[in-house]
């Protein structure tokens, strides 16, 4: 695939996320759901690998994987989907998710030294504006959820997934990528059966929204959107990948509109606007970046 595209489509499948949890909420619980999806994942991955990977991963390799997993699948969605489930308007956990682009720029540039242009931190920003102006009309809502566990749990979401996805860029670049991805859903599944096991009574209701949603977001999400995701981390900067993630709001809010002619408001259109603008001064790349990024592909 021409990795000029990679962005878009990632964007586009990330966005669909949302809505399958959407579909999927209603009928079981947050973990016990992911721990399924999860773990289908990883016997898809698995029987990929059997044709697919010709190096196998060294125990350190194998043990960066599983922790970056237990971060960026686990500890992310398994915190975003406590939380809405305990009550948290989703406009209030998709904000705190706004705040991830910033955070791994920070991790980035503290733990893989890479430099932050002055450009790039106002797109952040800019980008986070962008965010903010999609979701206002559904930040008015207030109720039990809004509380310290539910705010604790989205925060430390965002932290998990900024941590992991560089945690992955610094120890996972180099390993096979069917594989590293298989050892991370053993990392998330085993998160999410402890916690369905300490927290959840595995109730469900067996029908097609459920099979759908899980099937959907098994494949196009764990499976598609995390090896293109995998693919960015390891060619490029992180504060330009995880820029992308300002767009997510404003496509899920163009769906939602197209499926379930939930309206948009002149306001969200303006910040769709904004937070392309955020997103193309973050990734954009400076002449002296794009020549070493051209000599370092060169050399390979």
């Amino acid at each position: 695939m021409p990795s000029r595209f990679i962005p878009a489509i990632f964007v586009l499948m990330w966005a669909t996320g949302f809505l399958g949890a959407r579909l999927a909420m209603p009928w079981s619980e947050p973990f016990s759901f992911l721990a399924a999806r999860f773990a289908l994942a990883l016997l898809i991955l698995a029987l990929l690998s059997v044709w697919l990977v010709r190096v196998r991963l060294r125990p350190d390799q194998i043990a960066h994987a599983a922790f970056a997993g237990m971060l960026i699948h686990g500890i992310y969605l398994g915190g975003v989907f406590w939380a809405v489930s305990r009550g948290l308007p989703a406009g209030i956990a998709a904000l705190i998710a706004g705040m991830q682009p910033l955070a791994t720029a920070v991790l980035g540039a503290l733990m893989l030294k890479e430099r932050v242009s002055s450009r790039q931190w106002v797109g952040l920003v800019v980008g986070l504006v962008g965010v903010v102006m999609v979701l206002l009309p559904k930040l008015g809502v207030t109720g039990a959820g809004i509380n310290s566990a539910t705010l604790a749990a989205c925060l430390v979401a965002v932290l998990a997934i900024s941590f992991g996805t560089v945690w992955q860029k610094k120890y996972g670049g180099g390993a096979d990528p069917v594989a590293n991805t298989a050892w991370q859903y053993v990392g998330a599944t085993a998160v999410m059966v402890l916690g369905s096991a300490l927290f959840e009574d595995r109730t469900f209701v067996l029908n097609g929204e459920l099979i759908f949603a899980l099937i959907w977001l098994t494949l196009v999400l764990s499976i598609g959107a995390i090896f293109l995701l995998m693919r960015m981390i390891r060619e490029g900067e992180m504060a330009r990948v995880s820029s992308l993630f300002y767009l997510v709001p404003s496509v899920t809010a163009m769906i939602a509109w197209f499926l379930f002619d939930e309206s948009l408001a002149p306001v969200q259109m303006a910040g769709m606007g904004i937070a392309m603008l955020g997103v193309a001064l973050a990734t954009r790349r400076g002449r002296a970046q794009a020549s070493d990024g051209t000599r370092a592909r060169a050399s390979r």
